[in-house]
């Protein structure tokens, strides 16, 4: 597997391209402790500054652990894809209607009482550091790719991982 070190443009590129085909990730908050708190998210939007916003209650466990600690982990599987990607970034809460009234969809109903609901806020994480792994080919194609290798004692590519500086 070919390993990547990405910087700045290239790397959030890589970064956004990733996040958008899973959509839905871990974020883990009070990185300070043990066990450490991980809740699924679906992000809302990805900002042209590369920052990942999501929707969440005032009320939360995770927005309690942020106003204490911003160092947040997003942690992003897609195993029927191969692409993974864990991200390491400052988080915030943001109460601003504005943001809100842009980040808010009619399946947010199913956790708020409206843009208005007085528990609403939005989450802004900026990446930090990110380290990905992205295969090009199914888990098949992989298995078959790695055979071939032991047999042959060739390397062959099954994909590429890295860092990326964002």
């Amino acid at each position: 597997m070919e390993t990547k070190e990405l910087s700045n443009n290239e790397a959030s590129k890589k970064l956004n391209s990733l996040v958008e085909s899973i959509e839905t990730g871990m974020l883990i908050t009070a990185l300070n402790k043990t066990p450490l708190d991980a809740v699924p998210m679906t992000h809302k939007k990805i900002d042209e500054k590369g920052d990942i916003w999501f929707l969440s209650p005032g009320d939360s466990d995770h927005n309690k652990n942020i106003a204490q600690n911003n160092l947040a982990q997003l942690l992003y599987s897609s195993p029927a894809d191969k692409k993974f990607i864990s991200i390491y970034g400052e988080i915030q809460i943001v109460v601003e209607q504005k943001i809100l009234e842009d980040l808010y969809a009619d399946i947010s109903n199913n956790w708020f009482d409206g843009v208005e609901d007085p528990n609403l806020t939005a989450l802004k994480f900026t990446p930090k550091e990110a380290y990905y792994w992205d295969t090009k080919t199914n888990k098949y194609i992989s298995l078959l790719k790695l055979g071939f290798s032991a047999i042959s004692g060739e390397e062959t590519d099954i994909g590429k991982k890295g860092k990326l500086n964002v």
